[in-house]
This record gives structure tokens, C-alpha cells and sequence, in this order.
């Protein structure tokens, strides 16, 4: 994976984001001493800006797709109201319980769960509606995330989604198909290596 964005530039933009919280930072030390692709993490800017919008849109159910080690999923249940839940999907057996422990040691298992299995199943199975969805998983099928949690989508919810500027071909069918979606308006961000807010048209 090939950040979008100067190395330099994020480095100046982590540097001028308010500082992880010591749970967060116990996380990321550890998801870099203990997986061969510890940049699959969404890091320090994005997850600031993740938990920023959770906080914003006082939203009472997240979705996560993709939770690798629970590090974008730490951010967004720290930053949810009293009562609000959040719910990370996971296919990799070892991601699901290295993140569901360290969602335990941050003490917030009444705020954020885990789901092993494929992720349009687990989004069948929720009603809605969810006010926030961040899709971080398989590129080949962020079209089907999007299309599959767009109906349950809360009036003023947003779909944020990851590594939109990584120049693969998947990723590039999925920029067109959100630009020209007149349901939805779109913002892409030069975030790390590029970050889609999505939110209803009108």
C-alpha cells in the first residue's frame, strides 16, 4: 500500500492533530510490533477525524467494515453519547480477537462489539438506521459495502470511506460510481491515501 499523500506533509498533519489517547497509542504500538502490515491501520489523523464525526453527528449506531486490530473502532466508540453502539465487521479470525481484546482493555465492550463473518450478511441483520458506516475492508468490494448500506442509512448519516486514493482499479470504479451517484453528494479527501465523505443529496 502507497500512501497518496507526501510522507513529510502527513508527518506535519499528525503533528497538528490533538495526540492519541493512551489507549490508542498502546494500540498502535502494538499493531506495529505484531502485524506484517501495520499501515492497513487507518493511524492517527484519520481515526481523529473519524471519532471527531462520530461526536458530531451524536450518532447512536456505527458501522465498521473492517476492523483489522480495532484501532478506527477504539476511536469511534471513545467519542459515542451514553447509549450509542457500535458494530465492526471482521472476517480474519485472528483481527477479530486481537481487536475484541483491546476493545475490552479500553473498557468498552458495552459500547462496541466485534462481528466475525462477511460483512453484507451482518448488514442484512441490522435494521438501521446507521448514522455513521466506515468502510475499510476489501477494495473489490467497497461497491457492494456502499450500495448494501446506503438504503439504512440515517437522514443526516454519512459513509466514510478509506483508501480511496490508492489507484487501484477497484478503487477507481468506486470514485466513479459514488461522483455520479445523484442520491448521495460526495467529498474526496487527500487524507493519508484518501478519505470519501458520502452523505444524502438534498
Amino acid at each position: 500500500m502507497t500512501p497518496a499523500t507526501d510522507r513529510a506533509l502527513e508527518r506535519y498533519a499528525e503533528a497538528h492533530t490533538t495526540p492519541l489517547s493512551p489507549d490508542l497509542a498502546a494500540l498502535a504500538r502494538e499493531t506495529e510490533l505484531t502485524f506484517d502490515w501495520p499501515q492497513m491501520m487507518s493511524g492517527p489523523v484519520v481515526g481523529r477525524l473519524l471519532g471527531t464525526l462520530v461526536c458530531s453527528l451524536r450518532a447512536e449506531l456505527v458501522l465498521e467494515i473492517g476492523t483489522f486490530t480495532g484501532f478506527s473502532a477504539v476511536a469511534m466508540a471513545s467519542s459515542l453519547a451514553p447509549g450509542g453502539r457500535l458494530i465492526s465487521c471482521e472476517v480474519n479470525v485472528e483481527h477479530a480477537e486481537f481487536a475484541r481484546r483491546r476493545i475490552h482493555q479500553a473498557g468498552l465492550d458495552a459500547r462496541a462489539e466485534v462481528r466475525l463473518g462477511d460483512a453484507l450478511e451482518t448488514i442484512a441483520e441490522i435494521d438501521g438506521p446507521i448514522d455513521l458506516v466506515f468502510i475499510d475492508a476489501d477494495k473489490q468490494r467497497y461497491i457492494d459495502y456502499y450500495e448494501a448500506v446506503l438504503p439504512k442509512l440515517a437522514e443526516h448519516g454519512l459513509i466514510v470511506a478509506d483508501n480511496t486514493l490508492m489507484g487501484s482499479r477497484a478503487m477507481a470504479a468506486f470514485n466513479e460510481r459514488v461522483s455520479r451517484d445523484e442520491r448521495v453528494v460526495a467529498s474526496l479527501l487527500t487524507v493519508r491515501d484518501g478519505v470519501t465523505v458520502i452523505g444524502r443529496a438534498g
